[in-house]
This record gives structure tokens, C-alpha cells and sequence, in this order.
């Protein structure tokens, strides 16, 4: 494993973060996420992201469950708050100072530790005033309760205006969690530059789109029984915009490329987004410990330039970068 420091922060983290997002208290058994928890320590990853709304606070309870009896101070966890938790009450939602200030003491309960190293926006809520969040953020810093703070799916425009009221309140925004893929790139052209300049650093999610570059899919076939594009709950609307059969095809083109690199193809997905240098971390997911062990070989990869132009040709007009579609909710969630 190889470490990268989170944006301009001292906090280093592992190039791979293990992410428990619709996995553990849903598609897995306990047992089987304990695994795979187990797996990520074994080869080397560090940083744990999860988030309150994840199996509605089920996950973090899993999560801090498999982490018992680790060493916290070699560890790095991250959780979010945005998304309606709980009973879903009118204030179970949001960035309001009432549900940030709740909704840390319950995740530092589940996850059975006395601070989170990141705390995230999980999205930009239009409904709150961007003044009451950074400040409820930076008292939530101030009480010990977090290290760092970061957001999740900002647009530049907010990253920058979160940025200047987090630097008048003394506390540092160090991270933005976006969606990124050889497939989905919309970061590239303003969230990236933004970015940079202000000091963030990126943990990607989705980093094999959904399972898409992993070549399971393929074009004219049945989807795979058990695969999460046949999971109504467990993420097949997200995944759907990457399920044509031309850009199926494109990607059953990238299998040559990883066989010349002798990487699986989930290996080169990883390792593609960790060569943007504003990448701090790539998050994956894992239904079985195998899955961990695979994924975690991309990290210290360096793919050569010609390999970057490779999977650009063979993936040209198929992949997404319109920064309009980093697009938070126009207004909560009921």
C-alpha cells in the first residue's frame, strides 16, 4: 500500500479507502463484511469511509463493529451526514446545525470511537444556509468531535464559497468525494482546477463505475444474476447509464490493455483514477474479501502516458465530463 496526503492537509491516507457503501447491513451478512473489513486491514488500507444514511445508520454499526480492537490512532474514518436518517423527521435531514450536531454524537456512538479524522457534507443542501453548516462544522472540529472536514458531489462554485467561510472560521475543508471513472469524468475541467487551487484533495468513488469496468458486462447478454444492475435496491439506476452496448463494447476494448499491463481489469480502472494527481484516494467496495485483495494491487501502478492515450481513444465519445452533472438536490430529500 502507498500513502497520499489528503489536499494540503499533513493527513496522510492509503492510496485505497475501503468504502462500505451498500454493502455492509444490506447486500452482505455481517460475517462477510467483517471479512472483507479484515481483508482491507491485511493488505494494507488504512482509511474506512462509510456514512450515516448508509443501510439508514446500519453500516456505520457494522463498521465500527469490525474495526474493534484496532489501533485507532492507525486508522483513518470517514463519515458523512446530508441524507435523511432514522424515522426521517422533518430536521433528519440536511446540513441544518440541528442535524450536524445530532447526527455526529450518533455516528461517533456506531462507530464505537470518540472522533471521525474526516467529516463530510455528504451533498450541498439548498436549503440551509451555507453560513450555519460551515459554522456547525467548524464547532463540531472545535469540540474534538472531527479533524478535518470535507464535502461530498460540490460543485466549484460551492467548493470555493465553502472554502472562504471554512478559512474565516479557522478550519480547514480538505476534500471533496465525487463520483469518478474512466467513464464519468465531469470533475476534470472545474472541480479539479478548484480544487487545486483551494487546497482539496479527491476521494473518488465509483472508481470501476458501478462494477462496469470490470468487463462482467456484456454487450447483447443477460445481465448477470446477482449483479448489482438486477439490485432495485442496491444501486441498478446508477449504473444503468453505463449499460449500452456501446459502451459495453468500448470497454470489453480495454481488456487487452490490462492483459498487456498484467492488471485485472478492476485493477486498471483503480489505478487510471489514481493517476490524477488531485486524486488522494480511490474508494472501493467489496461483497467478498477477494474483491479487497484484487482491487488493492493498483495501488503504486503508474500507467505510461501511451496507456492513458490507449484507453482514451478506445473509450473516445463514450464517457461523460459536463460539469453541469455534479448536481446536488434542489431541495432535500423527504
Amino acid at each position: 500500500m502507498e500513502f497520499r496526503y489528503l489536499g494540503n492537509s499533513g493527513l496522510k491516507i492509503s492510496e485505497i479507502t475501503y468504502g462500505n457503501w451498500l454493502t455492509h447491513a444490506s447486500q452482505v451478512e455481517n460475517d462477510v463484511a467483517t471479512q472483507c473489513v479484515r481483508a482491507a486491514l491485511d493488505n494494507g488500507i488504512s482509511t474506512f469511509d462509510t456514512a450515516d444514511a448508509y443501510a439508514n445508520t446500519a453500516a456505520e454499526q457494522v463498521l465500527g463493529d469490525a474495526l474493534k480492537g484496532e489501533r485507532r490512532e492507525s486508522l483513518e474514518i470517514f463519515t458523512k451526514v446530508y441524507w435523511p436518517t432514522g424515522p426521517r423527521g422533518h430536521n433528519d435531514v440536511g446540513l441544518s446545525r440541528k442535524h450536524i450536531l445530532e447526527s455526529i454524537d450518533g455516528s461517533l456512538t456506531r462507530l464505537g470511537t470518540d472522533y471521525v479524522d474526516l467529516y463530510q457534507a455528504h451533498r450541498f443542501d439548498s436549503e440551509t444556509p451555507l453560513e450555519e453548516t460551515m459554522q456547525a462544522f467548524a464547532d463540531v472540529v472545535r469540540a474534538g468531535k472531527a479533524l478535518y472536514i470535507g464535502v461530498s458531489e460540490w460543485s466549484a462554485e460551492q467548493i470555493r464559497a465553502g472554502h472562504e467561510l471554512a478559512v474565516k472560521l479557522g478550519v480547514q475543508l480538505i476534500s471533496n468525494q465525487p463520483q469518478y471513472s474512466m467513464l464519468w469524468r465531469v470533475i476534470e475541467s472545474e472541480v479539479v482546477p478548484t480544487s487545486k487551487q483551494y487546497g482539496l484533495g479527491q476521494i473518488v468513488w465509483s472508481p470501476i463505475a458501478q462494477g462496469v469496468l470490470t468487463g462482467k458486462y456484456k454487450p447483447g447478454a443477460e445481465l448477470p444474476a446477482g449483479s448489482r444492475a438486477t439490485d432495485e435496491k442496491g444501486g441498478a439506476n446508477t449504473i444503468k447509464r453505463f449499460l449500452t452496448d456501446e459502451v459495453l463494447t468500448g470497454v470489453a476494448g480495454l481488456e487487452p490493455i490490462a492483459a498487456d499491463l498484467g492488471l485485472s481489469m478492476a485493477q486498471l480502472a483503480v489505478a487510471w483514477v489514481l493517476q490524477n494527481d488531485n486524486v488522494s484516494s480511490a474508494i472501493i467496495g467489496a461483497s467478498k474479501p477477494e474483491q479487497v485483495a484484487d482491487n488493492v494491487k493498483a495501488a503504486g501502478v503508474r500507467l505510461p502516458a501511451e496507456v492513458m492515450t490507449k484507453i482514451d481513444q478506445t473509450l473516445a465519445g463514450l464517457y461523460e465530463t459536463d460539469p453541469e452533472k455534479t448536481v446536488s438536490p434542489e431541495s432535500r430529500p423527504a
